[in-house]
């Protein structure tokens, strides 16, 4: 077969090839009997399930239950935490701990009282300021 004959039939059509028009998608009844299209690829944001927005309050005794305060900052959800049942040296660990895993889900921490702390993941935002008058009358601020 000559280049000319090549480049003609890649070119044009042969009435040997078939060709299919597309046919219109059928509509197909859903769960509740309203008519949907079969290959619908659009969604409906209001149907989606949105998942539940929960704050964790911890009051850690100890400095290993730190890596479950952690873990729930990992998974998403804000975690207020008191550290009045801590001793001072361990609450500055869980603190140091805390700070640590809020970098690196690109979250945040914020000192709310003498001893509570809020930790929150980068999905949840913090309006507004406390002030900080509480930290003249408390023994605990003295090492922070």
């Amino acid at each position: 077969m000559s280049m000319k004959n090549k480049i003609k039939t890649f070119f044009t059509m042969d009435d040997e090839y078939e060709y299919f028009e597309e046919q219109p998608e059928e509509n197909v009844p859903d769960a509740a009997g309203n008519l949907k299209r079969k290959n619908q690829n659009v969604v409906n944001l209001a149907s989606m399930q949105q998942p539940s927005s929960k704050v964790v309050l911890s009051e850690p005794r100890n400095y290993n239950e730190a890596q479950e305060i952690a873990d729930n900052v990992v998974n998403r959800r804000a975690v207020v935490i008191n550290l009045q049942r801590v001793d001072h040296e361990q609450a500055k660990r869980i603190v140091d701990f805390l700070s640590g895993t809020v970098y690196a889900v690109s979250g945040d921490i914020q000192k709310l009282g003498a001893q509570t702390f809020l930790c929150t993941p980068e999905n949840v935002d913090v309006s507004g300021t406390i002030t900080e008058s509480f930290v003249e009358d408390d023994e605990f601020e003295k090492g922070w």
